[in-house]
């Protein structure tokens, strides 16, 4: 099973993904930690990866796609992937098919959660991440057990800078005009999934597993 996650800051991507990786057996590639792991750790791609990051744009597509690449011939990928936070743009979609197409493989389907802007918003402001184990919390829809204490490992629940409200408009704004033209772009293909991620957690988790396993 080869297949990208879509959806807007806040859409719940991160976790539909660990229900998709369990149900399928496939490893979660996300960018996004990628960066983060780069930025803890200081390296010059987290450095650049920083600044775009912070000011919630994207981070440019040359820091980017052969990352994605090389991470798609490690082995674990052999039975299939999920791709979460690439592509971006459809600039990036065209590299993806490229890379694919080198490597005689081809995507199953595109999941797209659908979530309304205000809804984004809220659910992106309240979002607390724990600082040693990555686990995500949210004060509102997703509470840990003791307040502000990761029920996993017990770090620190933080709330990380590209939550602030500010900078998740910016990336609600961002992702509305460079990316949702990518829905189109699969669409065309026939391998899109329409999921509206305004349910509860379970039950969209649910529906994306039943229409994934269709083909």
């Amino acid at each position: 099973m080869r297949a990208i996650l879509l959806g807007p800051p806040g859409a719940g991507k991160g976790t539909q993904a660990e229900t998709i990786v369990k149900e399928f057996s496939i490893p979660h590639i996300s960018t996004g930690d990628i960066f983060r792991k780069n930025i803890k750790e200081g390296t010059t791609l987290g450095k650049k990866a920083k600044e775009y990051m912070d000011q919630g744009l994207l981070v440019p597509d040359e820091l980017t796609v052969e990352l994605v690449k090389d991470r798609l011939l490690q082995d674990d990928c052999g039975n299939g992937f999920l791709l979460d936070g690439f592509p971006r743009t459809v600039n990036q979609a065209d590299a993806l098919d490229e890379a694919l197409q080198s490597m005689n493989q081809k995507l199953d389907y595109v999941v797209n959660i659908i979530v309304r802007k205000e809804l984004l918003i809220e659910r992106a402001v309240g979002r607390r991440v724990c600082k040693d184990c990555g686990q995500t919390y949210h004060i509102t829809f997703n509470k840990p057990k003791k307040e502000g204490i990761c029920d996993n490992c017990g770090g620190e629940l933080l709330q990380r800078k590209d939550d602030a409200e500010e900078t998740v408009t910016t990336r609600i704004n961002v992702y509305q005009e460079q990316t949702e033209p990518l829905i189109d772009y699969y669409t065309k293909k026939g391998i899109i999934i329409d999921i509206d991620g305004e349910r509860p957690i379970a039950e969209v988790g649910k529906d994306i597993v039943a229409k994934m396993g269709k083909k």
